[in-house]
């Protein structure tokens, strides 16, 4: 990777992952690509350049890529489940028609390509628990549906037309940065800052309902060790299981009452949410990860849990 393009820059995902790509490759290589309304902000838009790219408009790819002479693209444009759900034209025309334009300005640009897929790819006739990284996927939400269908694309334009693309299967994603926006995972975000700010949560999942789920510095560590790894290594390209603990609301709430003694959490199950929640798998075989290009998480539950409190008490004044 020398010039990378990140598509969707603004978001979760890509807001963080822009900073450390710049610090690792240099602000000058990391290019903050953007629509219209969601301009880069603060540090994001002062570290180092940005442009506006429309996913739905091949040419705006296209004047990027050649313009900063790309050779690396994180296209990380989409709807996330629950707001996909509500809206399921918008969450397949961003992604997948969306990923069309970009595999194309790829293929003829000579770009590689990281499209993340997700946990929301399975669907509940999936074993559940240490699932497999090749076994059945038959989704019944628009997410699943369009993340599965990014998968089969992104390997067709690999071995049709020899595109470099490569892929994760993110679990939930805990950030003490950048809030979430419309995932069945955010709860597991949101439940910190009401902690930290001396709030009752609400959950809407039911107590035990387990979910695989990674924090933010892992996620971004294997997006980025992904692109670096050897080819020839890879056996599987789109998409690798990635995990690094798997946990219930229950047990999240007793990890934070051992710092915050005081923390209260409530249920009120948000049937939608908790519906897509058990579709999902309880944990994921990453064997092929570990394996293929060396992954391995760095934190833990606990480990996340004391870090996150403490980024969240400095950012809140708590």
């Amino acid at each position: 990777m020398k010039k990378i393009l990140i598509i969707g820059s603004t978001g979760q995902i890509g807001s963080e992952l822009v900073m450390e790509l710049r610090r690792r490759f240099g602000s000058t290589n990391v290019i903050a690509g953007y629509i219209a309304g969601k301009e880069p902000t603060g540090e994001l838009e002062k570290s180092g350049p940005s442009v506006e790219v429309d996913v739905l408009n091949r040419n705006s790819i296209e004047k990027a890529v050649e313009g900063y002479q790309i050779d690396t693209i994180y296209n990380l444009a989409a709807l996330l489940s629950v707001v996909a759900e509500s809206n399921p034209a918008l969450a397949w025309k961003v992604g997948i028609d969306g990923l069309w334009n970009v595999l194309e300005v790829a293929r003829n640009y000579n770009c590689a390509v990281f499209t993340p897929s997700s946990i929301g790819s399975f669907g509940v006739d999936t074993p559940h628990d240490m699932t497999p990284q090749d076994t059945i996927q038959r989704p019944r939400t628009m997410y699943g549906i369009t993340k599965v269908t990014t998968e089969l694309l992104s390997d067709y334009y690999h071995t049709k037309y020899g595109v470099d693309t490569r892929s994760v299967r993110f679990p939930g994603i805990i950030s003490n940065v950048t809030l979430p926006g419309g995932g069945t995972t955010d709860y597991a975000v949101d439940i910190y800052y009401a902690a930290v700010k001396g709030e009752t949560f609400v959950c809407p999942l039911k107590s035990d309902t387990f979910l695989d789920m990674m924090y933010m510095p892992d996620a971004l560590n294997a997006a980025i060790s992904l692109l670096e790894a050897d080819p020839s290594l890879l056996k599987h390209r789109n998409s690798f299981n990635v995990t690094a603990m798997s946990f219930t609301p229950e047990m999240i709430y007793k990890a934070i009452k051992k710092h915050i003694p005081d923390f209260e959490m409530i249920y009120e199950v948000d049937p939608l949410k908790q519906a897509i929640a058990d579709s999902w798998p309880n944990s994921m075989d990453d064997s092929c990860a570990r394996k293929e290009w060396n992954w391995i998480p760095k934190y833990d539950l606990d480990s996340m849990t004391v870090d996150m409190l403490e980024k969240l008490r400095a950012k809140l004044n708590k």
